[in-house]
Protein backbone atom coordinates (compact mmCIF):
# COMPACT_ATOMS: atom_id res chain seq x y z
CA UNK A 1 0.00 0.00 0.00
CA UNK A 2 1.48 3.35 -1.05
CA UNK A 3 1.64 6.48 1.13
CA UNK A 4 -1.50 7.95 -0.45
CA UNK A 5 -3.59 4.85 0.31
CA UNK A 6 -2.17 4.55 3.84
CA UNK A 7 -3.24 8.13 4.57
CA UNK A 8 -6.67 7.47 3.13
CA UNK A 9 -7.06 4.37 5.29
CA UNK A 10 -6.08 6.43 8.33
CA UNK A 11 -9.05 8.78 7.87
CA UNK A 12 -11.61 6.28 6.53
CA UNK A 13 -14.77 4.87 8.15
CA UNK A 14 -16.74 1.86 6.91
CA UNK A 15 -20.25 2.66 5.66
CA UNK A 16 -23.10 0.16 5.69
CA UNK A 17 -26.04 1.89 7.39
CA UNK A 18 -27.12 5.08 9.19
CA UNK A 19 -25.35 4.15 12.42
CA UNK A 20 -22.01 4.25 10.59
CA UNK A 21 -22.52 7.95 9.88
CA UNK A 22 -21.98 9.06 13.49
CA UNK A 23 -18.44 10.31 12.87
CA UNK A 24 -19.51 12.19 9.75
CA UNK A 25 -22.49 13.71 11.56
CA UNK A 26 -20.29 14.90 14.40
CA UNK A 27 -18.30 16.92 11.84
CA UNK A 28 -21.19 18.41 9.84
CA UNK A 29 -24.14 18.76 12.25
CA UNK A 30 -23.20 22.21 13.55
CA UNK A 31 -22.28 23.76 10.20
CA UNK A 32 -24.34 26.54 8.64
CA UNK A 33 -24.16 24.90 5.22
CA UNK A 34 -23.59 21.24 4.31
CA UNK A 35 -23.10 20.46 0.61
CA UNK A 36 -23.60 16.91 -0.64
CA UNK A 37 -22.17 16.15 -4.07
CA UNK A 38 -22.34 13.46 -6.74
CA UNK A 39 -20.00 12.39 -9.50
CA UNK A 40 -22.95 11.81 -11.87
CA UNK A 41 -26.51 13.08 -12.16
CA UNK A 42 -27.80 9.55 -12.78
CA UNK A 43 -26.75 7.39 -9.81
CA UNK A 44 -29.41 6.07 -7.42
CA UNK A 45 -27.12 5.47 -4.45
CA UNK A 46 -25.96 9.10 -4.46
CA UNK A 47 -29.57 10.26 -4.07
CA UNK A 48 -30.29 7.60 -1.44
CA UNK A 49 -27.34 8.46 0.80
CA UNK A 50 -27.90 12.19 0.39
CA UNK A 51 -31.50 11.62 1.46
CA UNK A 52 -30.46 9.66 4.56
CA UNK A 53 -27.94 12.33 5.60
CA UNK A 54 -30.32 15.20 4.88
CA UNK A 55 -33.23 13.71 6.85
CA UNK A 56 -30.93 13.14 9.81
CA UNK A 57 -29.68 16.74 9.68
CA UNK A 58 -33.22 18.12 9.43
CA UNK A 59 -34.77 15.89 12.07
CA UNK A 60 -32.08 15.96 14.75
CA UNK A 61 -29.87 18.97 14.01
CA UNK A 62 -32.33 21.76 13.08
CA UNK A 63 -31.48 22.14 9.40
CA UNK A 64 -34.16 24.15 7.60
CA UNK A 65 -34.03 23.40 3.88
CA UNK A 66 -32.55 21.48 0.98
CA UNK A 67 -31.42 23.54 -2.03
CA UNK A 68 -30.69 21.63 -5.23
CA UNK A 69 -29.14 22.06 -8.66
CA UNK A 70 -32.60 22.59 -10.14
CA UNK A 71 -34.79 25.42 -11.43
CA UNK A 72 -36.37 27.76 -8.89
CA UNK A 73 -39.98 27.78 -10.23
CA UNK A 74 -40.22 23.99 -10.60
CA UNK A 75 -38.72 23.34 -7.17
CA UNK A 76 -41.09 25.86 -5.57
CA UNK A 77 -44.01 23.69 -6.65
CA UNK A 78 -42.43 20.81 -4.72
CA UNK A 79 -41.78 23.14 -1.80
CA UNK A 80 -45.46 24.15 -1.78
CA UNK A 81 -46.45 20.48 -1.68
CA UNK A 82 -44.26 19.90 1.38
CA UNK A 83 -45.57 22.96 3.26
CA UNK A 84 -49.29 22.45 2.68
CA UNK A 85 -51.92 19.86 3.50
CA UNK A 86 -52.41 19.23 -0.22
CA UNK A 87 -52.61 15.57 -1.09
CA UNK A 88 -52.14 14.05 -4.50
CA UNK A 89 -49.72 12.11 -6.62
CA UNK A 90 -46.09 13.09 -6.15
CA UNK A 91 -45.33 11.35 -9.45
CA UNK A 92 -47.73 13.69 -11.24
CA UNK A 93 -46.22 16.66 -9.42
CA UNK A 94 -42.74 15.72 -10.66
CA UNK A 95 -43.88 16.22 -14.24
CA UNK A 96 -43.17 19.91 -13.58
CA UNK A 97 -39.55 19.03 -14.45
CA UNK A 98 -39.84 19.20 -18.22
CA UNK A 99 -36.36 20.53 -19.03
CA UNK A 100 -33.92 17.94 -20.37
CA UNK A 101 -32.48 15.89 -18.68
CA UNK A 102 -35.72 15.32 -16.80
CA UNK A 103 -34.30 12.29 -14.96
CA UNK A 104 -32.24 14.52 -12.67
CA UNK A 105 -35.29 15.41 -10.56
CA UNK A 106 -38.23 13.51 -12.07
CA UNK A 107 -37.30 10.15 -10.61
CA UNK A 108 -38.49 7.65 -8.01
CA UNK A 109 -35.68 8.60 -5.62
CA UNK A 110 -36.97 12.19 -5.45
CA UNK A 111 -40.54 10.91 -5.02
CA UNK A 112 -39.34 9.05 -1.94
CA UNK A 113 -37.50 12.14 -0.62
CA UNK A 114 -40.59 14.36 -1.00
CA UNK A 115 -42.75 11.80 0.81
CA UNK A 116 -40.27 11.69 3.71
CA UNK A 117 -39.94 15.49 3.86
CA UNK A 118 -43.70 15.96 4.03
CA UNK A 119 -43.99 13.42 6.86
CA UNK A 120 -41.10 15.06 8.69
CA UNK A 121 -42.61 18.54 8.30
CA UNK A 122 -45.83 17.28 9.92
CA UNK A 123 -43.91 15.55 12.71
CA UNK A 124 -41.65 18.51 13.52
CA UNK A 125 -44.39 21.14 13.02
CA UNK A 126 -42.01 23.57 11.37
CA UNK A 127 -41.17 24.65 7.86
CA UNK A 128 -38.85 22.39 5.86
CA UNK A 129 -37.93 23.90 2.50
CA UNK A 130 -37.01 22.47 -0.88
CA UNK A 131 -35.62 25.04 -3.32
CA UNK A 132 -33.85 25.31 -6.67
CA UNK A 133 -30.55 27.15 -7.03
CA UNK A 134 -30.10 27.12 -10.79
CA UNK A 135 -30.25 29.90 -13.37
CA UNK A 136 -31.86 28.36 -16.45
CA UNK A 137 -35.53 29.21 -15.87
CA UNK A 138 -35.65 32.55 -17.70
CA UNK A 139 -39.09 32.19 -19.25
CA UNK A 140 -40.63 30.21 -16.37
CA UNK A 141 -39.61 32.96 -13.94
CA UNK A 142 -41.04 35.64 -16.24
CA UNK A 143 -44.36 33.80 -16.23
CA UNK A 144 -44.23 33.16 -12.47
CA UNK A 145 -43.87 36.91 -11.90
CA UNK A 146 -46.95 37.51 -13.98
CA UNK A 147 -48.90 35.22 -11.62
CA UNK A 148 -47.46 36.50 -8.33
CA UNK A 149 -47.16 40.26 -8.78
CA UNK A 150 -50.87 41.21 -8.77
CA UNK A 151 -51.30 39.66 -5.31
CA UNK A 152 -48.31 41.59 -3.96
CA UNK A 153 -48.89 45.03 -5.49
CA UNK A 154 -50.87 45.93 -8.60
CA UNK A 155 -48.64 48.97 -9.21
CA UNK A 156 -45.62 46.67 -9.47
CA UNK A 157 -47.48 44.62 -12.02
CA UNK A 158 -47.89 47.69 -14.22
CA UNK A 159 -44.17 48.49 -13.94
CA UNK A 160 -43.41 44.90 -14.89
CA UNK A 161 -45.56 45.07 -18.01
CA UNK A 162 -42.73 46.38 -20.27
CA UNK A 163 -40.47 43.48 -19.31
CA UNK A 164 -43.25 40.95 -19.81
CA UNK A 165 -44.06 42.39 -23.25
CA UNK A 166 -40.40 42.24 -24.30
CA UNK A 167 -40.14 38.50 -23.61
CA UNK A 168 -43.59 37.87 -25.05
CA UNK A 169 -42.16 38.98 -28.40
CA UNK A 170 -40.13 35.74 -28.35
CA UNK A 171 -43.12 33.56 -27.41
CA UNK A 172 -41.43 32.79 -24.08
CA UNK A 173 -38.98 30.57 -25.95
CA UNK A 174 -35.46 30.66 -24.49
CA UNK A 175 -33.82 29.36 -27.65
CA UNK A 176 -35.63 31.89 -29.85
CA UNK A 177 -34.64 34.68 -27.45
CA UNK A 178 -30.99 33.61 -27.36
CA UNK A 179 -30.80 33.41 -31.15
CA UNK A 180 -32.15 36.97 -31.32
CA UNK A 181 -29.17 38.19 -29.29
CA UNK A 182 -26.88 37.73 -32.28
CA UNK A 183 -28.70 40.62 -33.95
CA UNK A 184 -29.57 42.58 -30.79
CA UNK A 185 -27.07 41.76 -28.00
CA UNK A 186 -28.97 43.86 -25.44
CA UNK A 187 -32.17 41.85 -25.80
CA UNK A 188 -34.52 42.65 -22.91
CA UNK A 189 -31.69 43.78 -20.65
CA UNK A 190 -32.98 47.35 -20.21
CA UNK A 191 -36.48 46.20 -19.24
CA UNK A 192 -35.05 43.64 -16.80
CA UNK A 193 -32.74 46.16 -15.14
CA UNK A 194 -35.55 48.71 -14.78
CA UNK A 195 -37.77 46.15 -13.09
CA UNK A 196 -35.01 44.91 -10.77
CA UNK A 197 -34.34 48.49 -9.66
CA UNK A 198 -38.01 48.85 -8.77
CA UNK A 199 -37.91 45.64 -6.71
CA UNK A 200 -34.72 46.63 -4.87
CA UNK A 201 -36.32 49.86 -3.70
CA UNK A 202 -39.76 48.43 -3.00
CA UNK A 203 -41.18 48.77 0.51
CA UNK A 204 -43.66 46.05 1.45
CA UNK A 205 -46.86 47.52 2.86
CA UNK A 206 -48.36 44.25 4.08
CA UNK A 207 -45.96 42.15 6.23
CA UNK A 208 -48.19 39.09 5.66
CA UNK A 209 -47.00 39.10 2.06
CA UNK A 210 -43.33 38.68 2.99
CA UNK A 211 -43.08 35.21 1.42
CA UNK A 212 -44.77 36.41 -1.77
CA UNK A 213 -42.31 39.30 -2.05
CA UNK A 214 -39.43 36.88 -1.54
CA UNK A 215 -40.78 34.88 -4.49
CA UNK A 216 -40.92 38.03 -6.60
CA UNK A 217 -37.37 39.04 -5.67
CA UNK A 218 -35.93 35.59 -6.34
CA UNK A 219 -37.64 35.23 -9.71
CA UNK A 220 -36.46 38.73 -10.64
CA UNK A 221 -32.88 37.69 -9.84
CA UNK A 222 -33.30 34.53 -11.91
CA UNK A 223 -34.48 36.62 -14.88
CA UNK A 224 -31.61 39.08 -14.51
CA UNK A 225 -28.93 36.41 -14.16
CA UNK A 226 -30.44 34.02 -16.73
CA UNK A 227 -30.51 36.82 -19.27
CA UNK A 228 -26.84 37.49 -18.47
CA UNK A 229 -26.10 33.76 -18.71
CA UNK A 230 -27.73 33.32 -22.12
CA UNK A 231 -26.09 36.48 -23.46
CA UNK A 232 -22.69 35.22 -22.31
CA UNK A 233 -23.08 32.01 -24.30
CA UNK A 234 -22.89 33.90 -27.58
CA UNK A 235 -19.90 36.03 -26.56
CA UNK A 236 -16.26 35.30 -27.29
CA UNK A 237 -15.36 35.51 -23.60
CA UNK A 238 -17.75 32.84 -22.33
CA UNK A 239 -18.33 33.42 -18.62
CA UNK A 240 -21.50 31.32 -18.38
CA UNK A 241 -20.02 28.84 -15.87
CA UNK A 242 -19.08 31.59 -13.41
CA UNK A 243 -22.37 33.42 -13.93
CA UNK A 244 -24.25 30.23 -13.11
CA UNK A 245 -22.33 29.43 -9.91
CA UNK A 246 -22.40 33.03 -8.70
CA UNK A 247 -26.17 32.92 -9.17
CA UNK A 248 -26.34 29.72 -7.10
CA UNK A 249 -24.31 31.40 -4.38
CA UNK A 250 -26.49 34.52 -4.36
CA UNK A 251 -29.61 32.34 -4.14
CA UNK A 252 -28.17 30.37 -1.22
CA UNK A 253 -27.36 33.60 0.63
CA UNK A 254 -30.90 34.88 0.06
CA UNK A 255 -32.32 31.60 1.36
CA UNK A 256 -30.33 31.64 4.60
CA UNK A 257 -31.23 35.29 5.09
CA UNK A 258 -34.92 34.53 4.45
CA UNK A 259 -34.97 31.61 6.88
CA UNK A 260 -33.27 33.67 9.57
CA UNK A 261 -29.88 34.36 11.18
CA UNK A 262 -29.65 30.92 12.78
CA UNK A 263 -30.86 29.00 9.71
CA UNK A 264 -28.98 26.00 8.33
CA UNK A 265 -29.13 24.64 4.80
CA UNK A 266 -28.23 21.53 2.81
CA UNK A 267 -27.16 21.69 -0.86
CA UNK A 268 -27.40 18.89 -3.42
CA UNK A 269 -25.31 19.45 -6.55
CA UNK A 270 -22.66 17.83 -8.73
CA UNK A 271 -19.16 17.50 -7.28
CA UNK A 272 -18.04 19.98 -9.95
CA UNK A 273 -20.16 22.62 -8.21
CA UNK A 274 -19.73 21.75 -4.55
CA UNK A 275 -16.09 20.60 -4.40
CA UNK A 276 -13.97 23.69 -3.74
CA UNK A 277 -12.57 24.92 -7.06
CA UNK A 278 -9.29 25.83 -5.31
CA UNK A 279 -8.56 22.10 -5.00
CA UNK A 280 -8.85 21.52 -8.77
CA UNK A 281 -7.51 22.84 -12.08
CA UNK A 282 -10.53 25.16 -12.36
CA UNK A 283 -8.39 27.98 -11.01
CA UNK A 284 -6.17 27.73 -14.11
CA UNK A 285 -9.23 28.51 -16.28
CA UNK A 286 -10.39 31.39 -14.09
CA UNK A 287 -13.45 29.41 -12.94
CA UNK A 288 -15.06 29.45 -9.52
CA UNK A 289 -17.82 27.31 -8.06
CA UNK A 290 -20.49 27.21 -5.39
CA UNK A 291 -18.49 25.28 -2.80
CA UNK A 292 -15.49 27.61 -2.89
CA UNK A 293 -17.69 30.71 -2.94
CA UNK A 294 -19.66 29.44 0.07
CA UNK A 295 -16.45 28.88 2.03
CA UNK A 296 -15.52 32.50 1.35
CA UNK A 297 -19.00 33.89 2.05
CA UNK A 298 -19.94 32.02 5.22
CA UNK A 299 -16.42 31.31 6.48
CA UNK A 300 -14.36 28.15 6.10
CA UNK A 301 -15.42 26.83 9.51
CA UNK A 302 -19.16 27.15 8.77
CA UNK A 303 -19.33 25.06 5.58
CA UNK A 304 -18.76 21.35 4.95
CA UNK A 305 -18.27 20.02 1.43
CA UNK A 306 -18.94 16.27 1.06
CA UNK A 307 -18.24 14.63 -2.30
CA UNK A 308 -19.61 11.30 -3.51
CA UNK A 309 -18.05 8.94 -6.05
CA UNK A 310 -18.03 5.38 -7.35
CA UNK A 311 -15.71 2.85 -9.01
CA UNK A 312 -18.01 0.91 -11.37
CA UNK A 313 -21.58 -0.12 -12.12
CA UNK A 314 -24.27 1.46 -14.27
CA UNK A 315 -25.56 5.02 -14.62
CA UNK A 316 -28.51 6.91 -16.11
CA UNK A 317 -27.26 9.26 -18.83
CA UNK A 318 -27.60 9.84 -22.58
CA UNK A 319 -25.34 9.24 -25.56
CA UNK A 320 -26.54 12.44 -27.20
CA UNK A 321 -27.51 15.99 -26.28
CA UNK A 322 -31.29 16.08 -25.63
CA UNK A 323 -31.31 12.35 -26.37
CA UNK A 324 -33.23 9.60 -24.56
CA UNK A 325 -32.17 8.51 -21.11
CA UNK A 326 -30.30 5.21 -21.11
CA UNK A 327 -28.77 2.84 -18.60
CA UNK A 328 -25.08 2.94 -19.52
CA UNK A 329 -22.27 0.78 -18.19
CA UNK A 330 -19.86 2.65 -15.97
CA UNK A 331 -16.37 1.26 -16.64
CA UNK A 332 -13.99 0.58 -13.83
CA UNK A 333 -12.17 3.80 -12.93
CA UNK A 334 -8.88 4.36 -14.69
CA UNK A 335 -5.64 3.34 -12.93
CA UNK A 336 -4.26 5.69 -10.26
CA UNK A 337 -7.43 7.79 -10.17
CA UNK A 338 -9.04 8.55 -6.82
CA UNK A 339 -11.76 6.01 -7.47
CA UNK A 340 -9.24 3.32 -8.48
CA UNK A 341 -7.22 3.85 -5.31
CA UNK A 342 -10.37 3.85 -3.18
CA UNK A 343 -11.53 0.61 -4.79
CA UNK A 344 -8.21 -1.05 -3.98
CA UNK A 345 -8.45 0.26 -0.42
CA UNK A 346 -11.94 -1.24 -0.13
CA UNK A 347 -10.49 -4.61 -1.16
CA UNK A 348 -7.67 -4.30 1.37
CA UNK A 349 -9.94 -3.27 4.25
CA UNK A 350 -12.95 -5.42 3.28
CA UNK A 351 -15.14 -2.29 3.53
CA UNK A 352 -16.87 -2.09 0.15
CA UNK A 353 -18.25 1.38 0.92
CA UNK A 354 -16.62 3.94 3.20
CA UNK A 355 -16.16 7.62 3.79
CA UNK A 356 -13.07 9.69 4.42
CA UNK A 357 -12.99 12.67 6.81
CA UNK A 358 -10.44 15.13 5.51
CA UNK A 359 -10.24 18.07 7.92
CA UNK A 360 -7.17 16.64 9.64
CA UNK A 361 -5.56 15.87 6.28
CA UNK A 362 -5.52 19.45 4.96
CA UNK A 363 -1.93 20.05 6.06
CA UNK A 364 1.16 17.92 5.51
CA UNK A 365 -0.64 14.90 4.12
CA UNK A 366 0.12 12.61 1.19
CA UNK A 367 -3.55 13.09 0.23
CA UNK A 368 -2.77 16.63 -0.91
CA UNK A 369 -1.28 15.17 -4.10
CA UNK A 370 -3.42 15.79 -7.18
CA UNK A 371 -5.17 12.73 -8.61
CA UNK A 372 -7.69 12.28 -11.42
CA UNK A 373 -11.27 12.29 -10.06
CA UNK A 374 -14.14 11.11 -12.27
CA UNK A 375 -16.91 13.56 -13.22
CA UNK A 376 -19.76 12.21 -15.37
CA UNK A 377 -22.14 14.50 -17.22
CA UNK A 378 -25.66 14.04 -18.51
CA UNK A 379 -24.07 13.23 -21.88
CA UNK A 380 -21.73 10.30 -21.38
CA UNK A 381 -19.73 8.00 -23.65
CA UNK A 382 -18.39 5.09 -21.56
CA UNK A 383 -16.00 4.07 -24.32
CA UNK A 384 -14.09 7.34 -23.86
CA UNK A 385 -14.18 7.30 -20.06
CA UNK A 386 -10.46 6.79 -19.58
CA UNK A 387 -9.54 9.55 -22.04
CA UNK A 388 -11.54 12.24 -20.28
CA UNK A 389 -14.05 12.74 -17.48
CA UNK A 390 -11.33 13.13 -14.83
CA UNK A 391 -10.71 16.35 -12.90
CA UNK A 392 -7.25 16.85 -11.31
CA UNK A 393 -8.08 16.98 -7.61
CA UNK A 394 -6.33 17.51 -4.31
CA UNK A 395 -8.78 15.60 -2.13
CA UNK A 396 -8.40 17.55 1.18
CA UNK A 397 -8.37 20.91 -0.62
CA UNK A 398 -11.51 20.09 -2.58
CA UNK A 399 -13.61 18.37 0.11
CA UNK A 400 -14.09 18.12 3.87
CA UNK A 401 -15.28 14.56 3.45
CA UNK A 402 -15.78 12.03 0.68
CA UNK A 403 -18.20 9.10 0.45
CA UNK A 404 -17.01 6.22 -1.74
CA UNK A 405 -19.53 3.65 -3.02
CA UNK A 406 -17.71 0.86 -4.83
CA UNK A 407 -20.50 -0.22 -7.21
CA UNK A 408 -23.57 1.83 -8.03
CA UNK A 409 -26.75 1.67 -10.09
CA UNK A 410 -28.91 4.06 -12.14
CA UNK A 411 -31.73 6.30 -11.04
CA UNK A 412 -35.28 5.20 -11.82
CA UNK A 413 -36.71 8.03 -13.95
CA UNK A 414 -40.34 8.88 -14.46
CA UNK A 415 -40.94 8.40 -18.18
CA UNK A 416 -41.84 11.72 -19.74
CA UNK A 417 -40.84 14.00 -22.57
CA UNK A 418 -38.92 17.25 -22.30
CA UNK A 419 -39.69 20.71 -23.62
CA UNK A 420 -37.34 21.29 -26.54
CA UNK A 421 -37.99 25.03 -26.45
CA UNK A 422 -35.86 25.20 -23.32
CA UNK A 423 -32.10 24.99 -23.04
CA UNK A 424 -31.18 21.78 -21.22
CA UNK A 425 -29.89 21.73 -17.67
CA UNK A 426 -26.09 21.96 -17.53
CA UNK A 427 -25.97 23.73 -20.91
CA UNK A 428 -23.36 24.26 -22.28
CA UNK A 429 -21.34 22.02 -19.94
CA UNK A 430 -23.38 18.81 -20.06
CA UNK A 431 -20.47 16.61 -21.08
CA UNK A 432 -18.50 17.73 -18.03
CA UNK A 433 -21.20 17.72 -15.35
Amino acid sequence: MDAYSREMARYSHALTDLSDLDDLMSVIKDKRIVMLGESSHGTSEFYQWRKVISLELIKNHQFDFIAVEGDWPACQKLNHFIQTQDEGSILELLNVFDRWPTWMWANMEIEDLLFELKLLKTELKRKIGFHGLDVYSLMESVQELKKILPSVDSSLFQKYFDMFSCFENFHFNEKEYTRSLFGDPDGCQKEVENFCQEILHYKLKDPLKKDDLFEVIQNAHVIKNAQHYYRSMISIDNQSWNIRDHHMMETLLRLTNHYGPSSKGIVWAHNTHIGDYRGTDMVLRGEVNLGGLAKKSYGEQHVSLIGLGTFSGTVMASHAWEGPSEVLTLPEARPQSLEYLMHNLSLDTLAKNFYVLLNEAKMNSALLEFKGHRAIGVVYHPESDRKGHYVPTSLPKRYDGFIFLDETHPLTPIKQGSDRKKFPDSFPFGARI
